[in-house]
């Protein structure tokens, strides 16, 4: 994680199994989440971040259950910052930002416009022994 990242003072960590009612509960964590840290949930940032979790929690349920019984969600804010990571034991590693240009439509598609066109930063981390991956969303607020 990055510095930037790790100096948000608030953080909230959720794991759950891959499975589709792993969506839900993910979106419903972030918005408890946002609402104890002071962030309304009509902030205009909100919305399009909690369809970007909704679809990246998808797709680890969806492409990586096989090989991850498990998805982790990681939640960070601060005063200008909202960020999330989605973890999932899945070595494949998607190309984001070759999402928009390639496909241009699809999840990842949706995720990286949505992301980019609120300001934001989307980066693919590899697990350190190679089996996994988290895909981290930084959006500001």
């Amino acid at each position: 994680m990055s510095t930037q990242l790790a100096a948000l003072p608030y953080r909230h960590v959720l794991t759950l199994p891959a499975m589709p009612s792993a969506v839900r509960m993910a979106r419903e964590t972030a918005e408890l989440a946002v609402a104890e840290w002071g962030i309304g949930l009509r902030h205009p940032t909100i919305g399009p971040a909690l369809l970007i979790l909704s679809e990246l929690v998808t797709n680890s349920v969806r492409h990586a259950a096989a090989l991850s019984p498990q998805v982790t969600v990681i939640y960070a804010a601060g005063a200008d910052c909202l960020a999330f990571g989605v973890h999932d034991r899945h070595p494949y590693q998607p190309a984001l930002y070759g999402a928009v240009t390639e496909s241009g439509t699809g999840g990842l598609a949706i995720v990286m416009e949505l992301t980019l066109g609120l300001g934001g930063t989307a980066v693919v981390r590899g697990d350190a022994d190679g089996k996994g991956k988290s895909i981290w969303i930084t959006l500001p607020l």
